[in-house]
């Protein structure tokens, strides 16, 4: 846990042999949290909140690393918990709308159901009002919380820093740039993201991933129409397979982001060859 400037971050992971693995971040600001973790970590959340207000929940997305406290604490403060009208049905049911895989289920859990609403344009608490803003791309029901006056933004997932050399297959890398450009554009003083690492000042670090990615999908472009497959792709750009690729089975692998950059890039009009 960590207080800055009138926020409190919960930095949150399941242990194995006393080791956090595949970190989240939920943060509490003016009595509402802004996502809440996953199944492994809700008893130590709930705890960590002991004396403080929930009135509301706002869940950036509906990955089960992001939702799992929602029902813990609709029912310890009666919050309401506010999201993207696409990520409501996976809140109610997740096992049905979103089942996991092995490794999910072994770093994440399934989250317990939980009722939501539609988040409209905008979030007020006693002392804020949060902009907020769909920023589709690592899931299409994403979105960002921004605070003008205090020029705040609570990311969750869309900004990662480093540079990307793997993709999860339900992830649009052409999605997710234009979504970075769009926050990119705002006067951000500090980045709260779901990786937990917070940032001051974060546009040049913004700006310089969306360069990053531009120009990786511009050399994975040239190569494919030199006719190099997927595979080809990935081996000459981004090396050899990182672990997550193994320990994931292949959900998260540099073979899917080659073909994001080439499958889902808006001027596509021609077939799609095996690769």
């Amino acid at each position: 846990m960590e207080q800055i400037n009138g926020v409190r971050k919960f930095r949150l992971a399941r242990s194995i042999l006393e080791r956090g693995f595949y970190s989240t971040t939920a943060y509490w600001v003016d009595g509402m949290m802004v996502d809440t973790g996953c199944a492994y970590t809700v008893r130590e959340l709930v705890t960590s909140l002991k004396g403080y207000q929930v009135d509301r929940i706002v869940n950036t997305h509906s990955h089960e690393d992001h939702i799992a406290g929602n029902a813990a604490l609709q029912n310890i403060y009666g919050a309401d918990v506010l999201a993207h009208p696409m990520a409501l049905p996976v809140l109610a049911d997740p096992k049905k709308r979103q089942p996991l895989r092995l490794y999910q289920q072994l770093m994440w859990g399934y989250p317990t159901p939980s009722w939501g609403k539609a988040i409209g344009d905008f979030v007020e608490t006693d002392h804020h009002r949060f902009e907020v803003i769909h920023t589709p791309g690592h899931s299409s029901d994403h979105i960002c919380l921004y605070e003008p006056d205090e020029r705040w933004l609570f990311s969750g997932d869309l900004f990662v820093g480093g540079r990307d050399r793997a993709l999860r297959a339900d992830y649009n890398i052409w999605l997710i740039i234009t979504s970075l450009k769009k926050v990119a554009a705002l006067d951000i003083r500090i980045l709260f993201p779901g990786s937990g690492t917070v940032r001051q000042n974060p546009r040049d670090a913004i700006i310089g991933k969306i360069e990053y990615l531009k120009e990786l999908g511009e050399r994975i472009l040239a190569l494919y129409r030199q006719g190099l497959s997927y595979v080809q792709i990935r081996r000459k750009l981004l090396g050899p397979e990182m672990l997550i690729a193994y320990f994931t089975l292949g959900h998260f692998n540099g073979k899917n982001l080659v073909r994001s950059y080439i499958e889902d890039r808006p001027d596509r009009k021609e077939p799609i060859p095996c690769s």
